[in-house]
């Protein structure tokens, strides 16, 4: 393990000072001790390269760890990917890493980048070494895709995770021990720490900046990577929210209820439609769609009010009447819980100039 971890002297200051300024980091049996603070040496980041790893998740901790800045301390951070191989293909190039898997053992934190394949099996090796540094007590951040590689270590079992909410049903169907959330940008779970796709990265690796040294020097990264400290929503603002899969059999109920979400709908009246009972409608859509009835309508009528501040300049309460909703502060409370965005902000996000 590195010096960040140990506390004492191991930073270059005597034992008295270093633990008044910068408390000294003793990993609980459990791992990660969010509470404490670093000492003020390097830290050593390792990223994991794997074959087909995702170029863009690579470069993320790449940039914004080596571009920190932090008075007192001439190198914050150490950077250097690890491959599975001297040589690494990521699909579009290679890389030549000049790292191995054995260097995992030396880091502070290890970053898990996404693999363009998430069906791509993952060495014995490398679920060895990432297992070893859990164990040890090392931080460890699966970036994208990347959560399937920690996932298949076990180590986010009985555990939240992330991953891009296009993979997040197969992450939970893979690891059923894992509590997926497929709504937000990253979830810290004090040791591990996993994030959603693309520039969520960034949105992880500030998070942890401010971790390591406060929010001034992560703002001051953020200002490096252009991009704001916090993001407003989470990613269930980006999620496209298509109708479920269902059978032909449901189908003309599902296009009734689209063609009706401008008024309100009972269960009951759901179930006319289709000419069976209440209790056969709900069986059925838990079959056919993975929701109940009324589920599937607020999810129907959230879509709806989407295209609407997407392409046309109504006006919120004009909105919320057309989607369905009974008023505009039920549209905008139900729409926020769901898409993570009130409807303005989603508005200026998303809507098509």
């Amino acid at each position: 393990m590195g010096q960040l971890w140990r506390g004492g002297a191991a930073a270059g200051h005597g034992e008295k000072d270093d633990l008044r300024s910068f408390p000294a980091i003793v990993a609980p049996p459990e791992g990660w001790n969010r509470a404490g603070r670093y000492n003020p040496a390097m830290h050593n980041i390792a990223i994991l390269a794997l074959h087909g790893v995702v170029p863009f998740d690579l470069s993320i901790p790449c940039e914004v760890f080596s571009r920190v800045r932090v008075q007192g301390i001439e190198q914050p951070y150490s950077v250097r990917v690890c491959g599975e191989s001297a040589l690494v293909k990521s699909g579009h190039f290679d890389i030549q890493a000049p790292g191995r898997l054995a260097d995992l053992a030396g880091a502070d934190t290890v970053i898990i980048p996404g693999i363009a394949d998430i069906d791509a099996p993952v060495s014995p090796e490398a679920t060895a070494c990432i297992r070893s540094a859990a164990a040890a007590g090392t931080r460890i951040a699966a970036i994208c895709s990347g959560t399937f590689i920690l996932a298949a270590t076990g180590l986010l079992d009985g555990r939240r995770a992330t991953t891009h909410w296009l993979a997040a049903a197969e992450l939970a169907r893979r690891h059923p021990a894992i509590a997926v959330d497929a709504n937000v940008l990253f979830i810290d779970e004090g040791q591990l720490l996993t994030s959603a796709g693309a520039a969520a990265g960034l949105d992880l690796c500030l998070h942890l900046v401010r971790n390591d040294y406060g929010a001034a020097v992560a703002a001051d990264a953020a200002r490096m990577a252009v991009m704001p400290l916090e993001r407003p929503g989470g990613q269930a603002q980006f999620i496209v929210r298509e109708d479920p899969v269902s059978s032909l059999a449901l189908q003309p109920v599902l296009r009734w209820i689209e063609a009706q979400l401008h008024r309100p709908l009972t269960l009951a009246e759901i179930a006319q439609r289709a000419a069976t009972s209440s209790r056969t409608i709900s069986r059925r859509f838990l079959q056919q769609t993975g929701s109940s009835p009324l589920q599937w309508l607020l999810g129907a009528r959230v879509r709806r009010a989407q295209y609407l501040l997407e392409t046309t300049p109504m006006p919120v309460k004009q909105v919320a009447a057309a989607s369905g909703f009974g008023s505009a502060a039920t549209f905008r409370a139900r729409f926020t819980r769901l898409v993570g965005l009130s409807p303005q902000a989603y508005r200026k996000n998303f809507q098509l100039k």
